[in-house]
């Protein structure tokens, strides 16, 4: 049986839940129902969207939002926050490694193949200090839980985490429409974000920059399946968003072209993948990006938000390798733990993985949003048989994990109340003054029955999180 988090096995309520449970009990069906309505008209009224690739309609779809809060207690979080902010460490010292004298590779404790082979490796960036040695500025790390004192890392996410939008929504709507819940609790606050967002992109600015930064936010455009994010980030921050057409390059500096003339641009938080940022280096048929833009990033005339070449660092190969990076950067063991993980380039862990493979979640090392993964429990004989053969293909290309079984919460769905399973995907802020972390971040749920599949990509939904005293 997964861990409930609200209650325990006797049936009894934990006691995070205890003032929930109270309200569960005091509400209709009919009041519930309403309300969930309600939280779907405030979603659709704001536009609040993803699109999903792939999807034959192609149309953008509301994100499901379950209504009852998730809570987590002070203590539980504060474990949580401290292992969050020691891998985040950990991973920011490993790109500053990978990228500079890489003695972590000369030591043995990471393969070196699986930097050089790694797509994600950016060998323009080998050599070039980034501001304030910072790489991974805005991370998102999910969690899963398994029991009242074990959280796992399940990936981590320092490219381009998105989510956080649909964290600051759900909270808007747990005070409009549960006001009493809410004021029965003291919940740690997350409506800060975007001041606190514009504050780290500020510090990442170049320092020959003036003291009024100005930083934008670079968008692929409409299309994109987070564009919702990126125009509801930009307009809480009060800069601008930009798309590709709207910047240029001249003398290695980026402007960006206003209805008063060019004005010069000291940080991009990019929502745009590597490959795609400038076609000079990258992908040279990209529409998306700026042409010069890594000329002027390797001069130190903008900051880059996230650096360029993070995906080395939280690509699945990598994964189980960053307990060890914790010990050798820090000199301390890991507080968080990771899923055990096969990697499928070795071939003992292969032939373990295909004997057992009907328990097991296969993923592609360099895709994310649920995309490439095969859920062992749910595959057909001819779909596992697919995925070895994939497996034996491009070995390197693949991960294997136990199914675990995570928690589940109480939702509100079809009418009445069900357990579902579900992750926590936390949001840090990373600058020269330390780590910040949002209390709480964006829980994310299955919605049908016994699946562990939360992405939204997937057809998962979201609910809100509490942090409570």
């Amino acid at each position: 049986m997964p861990f409930d988090e609200m209650r325990l096995e006797d049936g009894s309520v934990r006691a995070p839940y205890l003032e929930v449970a109270k309200w569960l009990e005091g509400v209709t069906s009919a009041q519930l129902e309403r309300r969930r309505a309600e939280a779907e008209l405030f979603y659709r009224r704001g536009g609040i969207t993803f699109a999903v690739y792939g999807d034959a309609q192609g149309e953008e779809r509301i994100i499901p939002y379950d209504i009852i809060p998730r809570i987590l207690a002070a203590q539980e979080w504060a474990r949580l926050k401290a292992g969050l902010e020691q891998r985040i460490k950990a991973l920011n010292a490993y790109l500053a490694d990978i990228y500079g004298p890489r003695e972590i590779l000369k030591a043995g404790i990471v393969p070196a193949d699986l930097v050089w082979r790694n797509p994600a490796y950016r060998p323009e960036m080998a050599g070039l200090p980034v501001p304030h040695g910072i790489y991974i500025h805005i991370a998102g790390i999910d969690i899963v839980r398994v029991d009242g004192d074990d959280f796992y890392v399940l990936e981590d996410n320092a490219r381009t985490p998105s989510g956080v939008s649909y964290m600051l929504g759900g909270r808007e709507i747990s005070i409009r429409l549960m006001p009493e819940l809410y004021g029965a609790h003291r919940v740690a606050p997350v409506e800060n974000y975007p001041n606190e967002l514009l504050a780290t992109l500020q510090s990442a600015a170049p320092r020959n920059a003036t003291k009024d930064v100005t930083a934008v936010l670079l968008t692929p455009g409409q299309f994109n399946s987070a564009y919702y994010e990126h125009s509801f980030l930009a307009d809480k921050m009060g800069i601008e968003l930009v798309e590709g057409r709207d910047l240029l390059v001249d003398n290695h500096k980026v402007y960006m072209k206003t209805t008063h003339g060019l004005r010069q641009v000291d940080v991009i938080y990019r929502r745009v993948d590597d490959e795609y940022l400038d076609p000079l280096v990258f992908n040279p048929n990209s529409l998306l990006g700026v042409p010069g833009l890594v000329s002027a990033y390797r001069k130190g005339n903008v900051a880059i938000v996230n650096a360029i070449g993070n995906g080395v660092a939280d690509d699945k190969a990598i994964y189980p390798y960053v307990p060890d990076m914790i010990k050798y950067y820090l000199n301390e063991a890991p507080i968080l733990k990771n899923v055990p993980t096969y990697r499928m380039e070795v071939e003992e862990e292969r032939r373990y993985v295909f004997e057992n493979i009907g328990k097991m979640v296969i993923k592609r090392t360099n895709e994310s949003g649920g995309y490439g993964m095969v859920m062992g429990t749910a595959a057909s004989e001819d779909e596992l048989e697919g995925v070895k053969s994939a497996i034996l293909k491009e070995p390197r290309s693949y991960i294997a994990q136990p199914t675990i079984n995570i928690s589940t919460v109480p939702c509100y769905l079809d009418g009445k109340l069900v357990p579902r399973h579900i992750d926590l995907r936390p949001y840090a802020l990373c600058g020269p003054d330390g780590i910040q972390l949002v209390p709480g971040g964006l829980t994310r749920v299955a919605l049908k029955e016994h699946s562990l599949v939360v992405n939204s990509s997937q057809g998962g939904g979201s609910k809100d999180t509490w942090i409570i005293d």
